[in-house]
């Protein structure tokens, strides 16, 4: 099969497209013919050696976690799915930038989504999902998200909007626009948030989802007053120094079904900042390393 792989760690530019030997699935898993896979931090983050001591890998690697297509074979306990069935989903810390990959966890693709909004799907509704059950119930509540145009931001928003809450969202001014089509109240983030956010909910801010990782912790803590009141995805070292729920993302299948029922209610569908073709995929990497994206960058296979 064709994949992108990397053979040492470095930058974008250690990716070649080369041919791989075929997965298969073992008991619970299946696999799946690639139509997109999407582009994550950790993707960049694992192929520049930045977690080789938390996750080292076994090289060649190929990166990406997460990924939509067609179900090509179904292992040994595996029930609820079938070949040819249109799935997301989530497999190990890589693989998915692949003609052929191995998911643990998946749900069926609604058809309001194409194959692009159903790859950039899979690990950032899961990580926005938990890191808004871990605050409780949403109903009739203020959530603030930091950096609400990324890829679980942006998810964040419209799940949290679809759970009853009034969300306020920080990005900078040139993604106001596009968190107001979200449904969320736009506000810029850095110093000073806490004075503009008393204009725009003078009632306090009752809870909070930090997903940038922008240093801001401390304050967001103090807006809320009360560290439980303030869960992280991003910042896992501030989340535990302050006390504040740190989460992980995890493959749960029930999560993503959870996903897609609400993009087959039109509640929630992903949003794609822009796509690359497999062959770009050092192009595609590039671009997730420089940050501050407006929804998801996904690869076509």
């Amino acid at each position: 099969m064709r994949a992108a792989r990397f053979h040492e760690y470095g930058g974008a530019e250690s990716l070649v497209i080369e041919q791989a030997p075929e997965p298969h699935p073992g008991p619970g898993e299946i696999r799946v013919r690639v139509a997109a896979a999407s582009v994550n931090p950790i993707d960049w983050k694992l192929r520049a050696g930045a977690l080789r001591q938390l996750l080292p890998l076994e090289l060649p690697a190929v990166p990406g976690r997460d990924a939509a297509g067609v179900v090509d074979e179904v292992g040994d306990g595996v029930q609820g799915v079938s070949i040819g069935d249109r799935v997301f989903g989530l497999g190990g810390v890589t693989g998915a930038t692949a003609e052929l990959v191995i998911l643990s966890a998946w749900a069926h693709a609604p058809d309001t989504w194409n194959d692009e909004q159903a790859a950039g799907a899979g690990l950032a509704s899961v990580t926005a999902m938990r890191g808004l059950n871990a605050l409780g119930s949403l109903a009739g509540r203020t959530l603030l998200v930091e950096g609400a145009a990324g890829g679980v931001g942006s998810a964040a928003v419209e799940i949290a909007v679809a759970q009853g809450a009034t969300v306020i969202g920080t990005a900078s001014e040139r993604n106001h626009e596009f968190l107001t089509a979200l449904g969320a109240v736009p506000i810029t983030y850095g110093p000073g948030l806490a004075q503009r956010l008393s204009a725009l909910a003078p009632h306090g801010v009752d809870i909070v989802l930090d997903t940038a990782a922008s240093g801001s912790l401390d304050d967001l803590v103090a807006i809320t007053g009360d560290p439980t009141r303030v869960s992280t995805v991003a910042d896992h070292a501030g989340g535990q120094r302050l006390g504040t729920h740190v989460v992980n993302a995890e493959n749960d299948s029930t999560l993503l079904s959870a996903a897609a029922k609400l993009g087959r209610q039109g509640r929630y569908t992903p949003r794609i900042e822009q796509t690359y073709p497999l062959e770009r995929i050092v192009d595609a990497h590039a671009h997730a390393e420089r940050g501050r994206t407006r929804g998801k960058i996904v690869i076509y296979i």
